[in-house]
């Protein structure tokens, strides 16, 4: 009887050895990465980040009928070589490989992962997977990542770091392989720069291929702060908001930032990003932006120099949610004005109409306020009055009345709960009743529709007789 408890226990000793032995290999920071095949199958993978590029391979190729050494892998325009560990690649959750099948054993030469850091060119630097963030076998503390691309995520609603990425220019597969790295901003924001290798052999590729035209790579961004969304998440790249590799002092506070914003002038100034922010906020509210006909409403930079205007006018995201709403706005504003339109007068309005320049009755479509083009005034029939100047105690114009920013109070009251008589202006107040108003001005008593603000006739009776 005790040499069978003695044995109960010992095997009950060493099952629970067995079960604490077992959970030291769990790994609980796996990577889910999704691998699409040539052919349109993606596979779902959750891999162990220090395993290597060949293990993604076995596990792929049963799938695909293929043996793991007719794969090649690639990832942001580059194969991604055998002995490659996944960790040590710009990978985050739910990220995207493709896998092709090799063609032939003589294939073109391509740029792998182990290019040596050394001969890439500072753009680049940061699209060399050696650059990102790794843990050092001999510290305890991992290495900071430095980021070199920065973008404007509209998941995130931010400034954000940001990832260069890479696919065919023609069928927008990411199956592609670049044939020489890009070397300044120019080869990644103007389309057709550098060629490459499309893996993907759609139909159309193969008919520019016949026709001797080259395969192009088409450069596009990601935010590297959330999780991808797929193929088609992408971030508006802020190409003048760069780190500040050379401590080059700020233009306005002298400090030297960590991350800076570079005008686009020929002596790359630069402002640190609160002083941009205040910068543009300043002229934002002094509305000194400038309406550029072919990049909108932006501003230069402040020293004044020639074609230093910024191109991309999401920069101006890093003014907050309220002040950026204002910028659109006013932006909207400047573009009506300057194509020939005009704003609604009612106060709290101010919709953009754009209307046939011989057309004088204007009726804003947001809030239904008919006025005349001239005077901005409600409609009426006959000339314009003019109108006069309120002047101070010295005789001087203060104020214009027809600023729809500063008006004098009362002014403004009476346009909100009035509309004049189109006959003789006569402030009119509807309290009730229809549309049909008859006019109580002595020596007027002009009989016109509330809605339409002209002579009340059978139509207006018709429709819209009451509300």
């Amino acid at each position: 009887m005790f040499r069978f408890i003695a044995s109960f226990f010992t095997k009950l000793i060493q099952m629970m050895l067995q079960v604490l032995s077992s959970k030291k290999h769990i790994i609980h920071n796996l990577l889910s990465i999704y691998v699409k095949t040539s052919g349109g199958q993606t596979v779902c993978l959750d891999i162990d980040p220090k395993c290597d590029v060949s293990h993604i391979k076995k596990l792929v190729a049963p799938q695909i009928n293929l043996q793991p050494d007719e794969l090649k892998i690639i990832f942001a325009g580059k194969e991604l070589a055998d002995d490659y560990v996944i960790e040590e690649c710009d990978l985050g959750q739910q990220s995207i490989l493709h896998v092709v099948k090799i063609k032939s054993p003589k294939l073109n030469e391509v740029f792998r992962c182990s290019t040596p850091k050394a001969n890439l060119s500072p753009l680049t630097e940061s699209l060399d997977y050696s650059t990102f963030s790794s843990e050092d076998e001999n510290t305890e503390k991992p290495l900071e990542r430095k980021a070199h691309f920065y973008v404007y995520c509209p998941n995130c609603k931010g400034l954000k770091q940001g990832k260069l990425r890479v696919r065919c220019h023609f069928c927008k597969s990411g199956a592609f392989t670049v044939h020489s790295d890009p070397q300044d901003w120019s080869h990644v924001l103007q389309p057709k720069q550098i060629t490459g290798t499309c893996e993907n052999d759609p139909e159309y590729c193969q008919e520019l291929l016949q026709n001797c035209e080259p395969t192009f790579a088409e450069f596009y961004f990601k935010c590297s702060e959330h999780v991808s969304l797929g193929e088609c998440d992408q971030a508006v790249p802020l190409d003048l908001i760069r780190p500040n590799l050379r401590h080059i002092p700020c233009l306005a506070c002298l400090d030297v930032p960590e991350t800076m914003f570079t005008f686009p002038c020929q002596k790359d100034h630069i402002a640190c990003l609160d002083c941009f922010r205040s910068y543009c906020l300043s002229k934002l509210l002094e509305r000194q932006f400038w309406q550029h006909p072919e990049h909108g409403y932006t501003l230069a930079c402040p020293n004044g120099c020639l074609n230093s205007f910024i191109r991309e006018i999401h920069h101006f995201r890093l003014l907050d949610d309220d002040n950026y709403d204002r910028y659109q706005r006013f932006a909207t504003e400047e573009f009506v004005l300057r194509s020939g339109g005009l704003l609604c007068p009612q106060p709290g309005c101010g919709m953009g109409i754009l209307a046939e320049p011989d057309c004088t009755r204007i009726t804003c479509q947001q809030c239904k306020y008919v006025f005349c083009r001239n005077c901005l005034q409600g409609f009426h029939i006959g000339p314009c009055d003019p109108v006069e100047p309120s002047l101070d105690a010295q005789g001087n114009c203060d104020v214009d009345l027809n600023c729809p920013v500063v008006e004098d109070p009362s002014r403004t009251t009476i346009k909100v709960i009035t509309k004049p008589c189109p006959s003789c202006k006569t402030p009119t107040e509807r309290d009730g009743g229809c549309m049909h108003m008859i006019c109580t001005r002595s020596g007027c008593q002009f009989h016109w529709c509330w809605v339409c603000q002209t002579e009340w006739t059978r139509e207006c009776m018709a429709d819209h007789w009451f509300a």
